[in-house]
Parts: C-alpha cells; sequence; structure tokens
C-alpha cells in the first residue's frame, strides 16, 4: 500500500510513522525538508504547502491509495487539499480533534454522532469547519474523506496533565520534584481519557486502505477513564514524589489566564468518555494497551535521562504561582468574610 503523509513529525504523527513501517506500508512523508531521523524506507518529498504549485509539482503524476494530512487546521488548508488530491488518492484521511465534540457534553458517553459544538474553542471551531468542508466534498463530488479525531495524547516525549506547558511539558514533574503545587481544575473528579500515541497507532494504521472506512468519523482513544485528580497522583508517582494538588475552577482559571479557557472549559474540564466500538468493528481487534500508570513511566524514564530534555516553562510557571495565590488569599478573604 503507497501512503503519503503530509506533515508527520508530531507526537502523534511519529508514532504512526513508525507502526506503518513496521507494517510494511510504502510511506513518503511531504513536508518543508529533510530530517535524518527518518525510519528507513521512508521517502521525503520536500516542499512547503503553503505554496501550492511548488507542491503540485513536487507531486508531478503520482498518486497514493491513502493521504493523511497531519496539518490543516483551518478550511483553507482544507480546499488546497481538495485541489491538490482530488483524483490523486483513494482515501484522504483529515486528522480532526474529539475537542469538536459537543461542549459542554449533554451525555458523557462520547460518540462519533455526538453533535459537534464547541463555543469556547477557536481552534476546534476551525476543525469543526474542516470537517463540514470535507462531507460536502465527499456528499458533492465523492472526495473519498476519513476523519479521525484524537483526543488527548502522549508518546514518551509529552507529559499531558489538565494544566500543564504543552511546549516544555517537564514543568509540572520539575514543579512536583520541587514540593511545589500543581493545579488541578474543578473538584479534580472530572473523568477523563489520554491515549498513548502507539495505541492511536494502531487504529490509525488499521483504517488506511479501509475502502468502508471512507466518508465515516472515527476517535481513537483508550478506555480507561481516570479522574484529573488520578492522572495527576499516578504521574507524581511516576517521578518518585508526592503531588500536592490544589483545585481550582475552571472559570477562575480562564478569567484569570484567558489562553486557558479554551483547553479547560472548551475541552477537558468537563467528564468525557468515549465509546471506541466503532473504531473496534472497522478495525478488528484494535485495543489499547498502554494504561496510562505504565506510560507516564516510560514518559518520564526518557526526561531523566538526559537532562537536556528537562526544559522549564519560565513563564507558565510565573503565571500557575500567581494564580495560585490569588484564589488560595480569595478563599482565606471569602471564609473571614462569611464568618463575621
Amino acid at each position: 500500500m503507497k501512503v503519503l503523509f503530509v506533515g508527520g513529525t508530531g507526537i502523534i504523527s511519529t508514532a504512526v510513522t513508525k507502526l506503518a513501517v513496521e507494517r510494511g506500508i510504502d510511506l513518503t512523508l511531504l513536508r518543508r525538508g529533510q530530517r535524518a531521523a527518518d525510519p528507513p524506507g521512508v521517502r521525503t518529498i520536500a516542499a512547503d504547502m503553503a505554496d501550492e504549485a511548488a507542491v503540485s509539482q513536487a507531486l508531478g503524476t503520482q498518486s497514493f491509495d491513502a493521504v493523511v494530512d497531519w496539518r490543516a487546521y483551518v478550511p483553507a488548508d482544507i480546499e488546497a487539499d481538495i485541489r491538490l488530491f482530488r483524483g490523486r488518492t483513494k482515501q484522504f484521511v483529515f486528522i480532526s480533534s474529539a475537542s469538536a465534540y459537543q461542549k459542554p457534553v449533554s451525555h458523557y458517553l462520547i460518540t462519533e454522532s455526538t453533535p459537534l459544538a464547541n463555543p469556547y474553542w477557536q481552534y476546534s471551531r476551525d476543525k469543526i469547519a474542516c470537517e463540514e468542508w470535507l462531507m460536502k466534498a465527499y456528499r458533492e463530488e465523492g472526495f473519498p474523506v476519513t476523519i479521525v479525531r484524537p483526543s488527548l495524547t502522549y508518546g514518551d516525549t509529552q507529559i499531558v496533565l489538565a494544566v500543564n506547558s504543552w511546549q516544555k511539558s517537564y514543568t509540572a514533574v520539575d514543579r512536583m520534584r520541587r514540593g511545589k503545587k500543581i493545579i488541578v481544575p474543578g473538584d479534580g473528579t472530572s473523568l477523563w481519557v489520554i491515549t498513548h500515541n502507539s495505541d492511536f497507532a494502531e487504529g490509525l494504521v488499521g483504517l488506511l486502505g479501509h475502502a468502508q472506512a471512507v466518508g465515516h468519523a472515527f476517535h481513537i482513544t483508550g478506555d480507561e477513564a481516570m479522574t484529573w485528580d488520578q492522572f495527576t497522583r499516578i504521574t507524581a508517582e511516576a517521578a518518585g514524589v508526592e503531588a500536592k494538588l490544589v483545585h481550582i475552577p475552571s472559570d477562575f482559571i480562564g478569567t484569570c489566564i484567558p489562553d486557558e479557557i479554551g483547553g479547560l472549559t472548551g475541552d477537558k474540564a468537563a467528564s468525557v468518555v468515549f465509546d471506541n466500538s466503532k473504531i473496534k468493528r472497522f478495525v478488528p481487534g484494535y485495543c489499547a494497551k498502554v494504561p496510562f500508570a505504565q506510560g507516564i513511566r516510560r514518559t518520564i524514564a526518557w526526561f531523566d535521562a538526559d537532562p537536556r530534555r528537562k526544559e522549564i516553562d519560565e513563564a507558565a510557571n510565573a503565571a500557575w504561582d500567581k494564580l495560585i495565590d490569588a484564589y488560595e488569599s480569595g478563599l482565606e478573604h471569602a471564609l473571614r468574610k462569611f464568618r463575621s
């Protein structure tokens, strides 16, 4: 099977690339430049998707059994994809986001038929608009789209918590190891699902070249639902310390740090459990095999193996310290006022 990845160097896509090569897929990566770390056998087409004419020229007359776009975020990206890959692929896989699902949710169990609506996060609304554009092309001209919606996914190089720095994700563990407080939104009892990238890869690779998946949407997650308190404490245990949690309402966090509104109110603040029966029907045998306690130990071991990996987001640290102080000071003031 001949497959093209547009992009392919992120947390999720690197795991999919690795598994695709192991499965014998003839894989080409379309991106701006060659990387020395590409697995053996992977070919690279060097072209910038911002230059559509250059990409078209670089692709030439090549066609593919499947194309996966890892870096489409807004409808303009999708318009270019349709122009570039119309008649060039039997399946076009768009990587959307599970954050596109209805917020707040009307039912805790998320299926692929859950409405798409997120008034809190522009990122999610853009993904919804991309999905709608692609489904219109599917209905009107048979453009062979398959939509895949990952939720919060991590790997050996990424520590994921409800409140952490995405760019420098060791920051939260550094705080834990220095005895500083870790913010957990709400009261810490919201259920969530965190998925290891190797598990996500099993589902996505199983969909590649699957003719019956065309026209369908899938989310690919684990089945292990835990509270944010549990995820945070398990992370601290893997780091060899005990977590000092401070529970702060999401609306308080969002008021003080508006950039957090999308990722919390628009995603992680509400309880969410995913029904994975659809991906299991289309990819028989799909099962998430890496429990969070095992996966996060691997992740922290990766950071501990090289001190240079332990980058700290000082701006985020300062904002969190200020937020914690403001919240706890407010509680003390409220308690004094109430007792008086």
